[in-house]
């Protein structure tokens, strides 16, 4: 069964150390001997624990702040996820540490491999804001190079690597790096269209996978705050006639964007086994899972869900009288400036659009063989759920737009000016990430019309060179 991807943000639970040594195959990790350092030792060994062991540990070190975004259940939701899919998590190697911040590579039961960042307060208390875990594809170079660099020493190693990837057919897209708003690195890679060997540009369109969520996201917000919706209110106040009716009594708006409700995806059998070019509009969607049942109780468990974003775009689109697509264009994309960001038809020749090219177009990867055009495993459109195009200076103006607050969303204007975001989307033939970080000023944006985790590969190489910047 073929899943949209997405790198998504989990709960905000922050890490610190202590003078505790975890063993492993590599060298044992020591903490610092700090307040900080004795809240991360606990939070691992709260999450290697059971439920009783997190619930407290949450209700002990957790920020106010950080429970004003999302409650102690929510995030209990998440551990049971996590836990159920990891089983264990345990330090390997700090990659770095600030007074408010501290990353590191984490190891799963299952030899899975994340990189871990936890920020806190910077009060003597260093009360918990938020955990992020990012996965990684391999397992890292724990012996790679530490040497500092200058900013342009950086930019100068990161076109080299990118260059070195793209001759080798291991890249194709477009990288742009910001620094305080304003960008410093910006260059196309790879081709567009093999068919006709039309090279990637600036303004080369992407699709842009799950990141179509963020604005799914925003315009719960927006719609909330003009008071045509509340985030404690089933689903069925504004969809009476979802086809799901324990759904439509139990699952709410916040469930939904916590990927807490139960509701399941739309890609498997259905989606196999019907045309593409019948899936076009939101509630052609709802047909591939709208009479499923839930897969858990609503609110007690994490699971990502593609189907729970076509319920929003549905919500949202009837509370405002607007097709999702044309809300989003006019009151974000319009908004933040976005003039090349839609969602287009598969089936209409545009200009500036990249072509997906797949290794993975049946569930297996082909690797050695020719990639082929991923044409047959995307709808004829994409969704409240994903599958938008977009540009990498799109993608910028997004960010000013949200730090600014131009967007009437003050949570994620908050969220994106205090603890930054991490988001990506992926499918065959499609991945795509964009991250920023307060702390260092630097957003990372990479669009690509190769498979994952082609963006987030060279995120993660972006992100490494930035820690070692003078």
């Amino acid at each position: 069964m073929r899943k949209d991807l997405m790198i998504f943000m989990l709960l905000a639970v922050i890490l610190v150390f202590s003078g505790v040594a975890y063993a492993g195959d590599e060298a044992a990790i020591h903490f610092p001997q700090t307040n900080a350092g004795k809240l991360v030792e606990s939070y691992f060994k709260a999450f290697n624990g059971n439920e009783n062991d997190m619930r407290t540990y949450l209700e002990q070190n957790i920020s106010p702040q950080a429970l004003t975004q999302r409650p102690i259940e929510e995030r209990m939701a998440v551990y049971r996820q996590l836990k159920s899919d990891l089983s264990t998590l345990e330090p390997v190697q700090i990659l770095k540490e600030s007074a408010d911040a501290i990353k590191l590579v984490g190891r799963s039961a299952q030899k899975s491999w994340f990189e871990i960042t936890f920020q806190f307060e910077k009060t003597p208390a260093n009360k918990l804001l938020s955990l992020r875990i990012m996965p990684l594809d391999e397992p890292p170079d724990l012996n790679a190079p530490t040497t500092p660099l200058t900013e342009a020493e950086m930019l100068k190693e990161l076109e080299t690597y990118l260059n070195e990837a793209s001759n080798k057919d291991e890249f194709s897209g477009v990288v742009l790096l910001a620094k305080d708003d304003k960008t410093i690195f910006r260059q196309a890679y790879g081709l567009a269209s093999k068919e006709y060997n039309t090279p990637n540009r600036i303004e080369t369109r992407f699709n842009l996978g799950s990141i179509n969520k963020y604005f799914t996201h925003i315009a719960i917000e927006q719609l909330e705050g003009k008071g045509l919706l509340k985030p404690d209110d089933p689903i069925g106040k504004y969809l009476p006639d979802y086809p799901n009716k324990e759904a439509a009594e139990k699952v709410t708006i916040q469930q939904l964007l916590d990927m807490t409700s139960g509701i399941g995806d739309f890609f498997g059998e259905k989606y196999q086994s019907t045309p593409k070019d019948q899936i076009r509009t939101l509630s052609d969607y709802l047909l591939l899972f709208g009479t499923d049942s839930l897969l858990f109780e609503p609110g007690t468990n994490r699971q990502y869900s593609n189907g729970g974003y076509i319920v929003l775009g549905l919500i949202i689109e009837k509370v405002s009288g607007q097709s999702y697509f044309d809300y989003v264009r006019d009151h974000i994309y319009k908004i933040a400036g976005m003039g090349n960001t839609t969602h287009l038809m598969a089936d209409v020749p545009v200009e500036n659009v990249a072509s997906g090219y797949t290794l993975n177009w049946d569930d297996n990867d082909h690797k050695g063989e020719p990639r082929r055009d991923n044409i047959y495993t995307r709808p004829a459109r994409g969704s409240s759920a994903g599958g938008g195009y977009s540009t990498v200076d799109d993608l910028l103006k997004l960010v000013l737009a949200l730090k600014a607050n131009r967007l009437s969303v003050a949570k994620a204007s908050d969220e994106i000016n205090q603890g930054g975001i991490a988001i990506a989307g992926g499918a065959p033939g499609i991945n795509a990430a964009l991250e920023t970080n307060p702390e260092n000023g630097y957003t990372i944006i990479v669009l690509s019309n190769y498979d994952p985790p082609t963006a987030g590969t060279v995120a993660r190489k972006i992100n490494s060179l930035l820690e070692r910047l003078k």
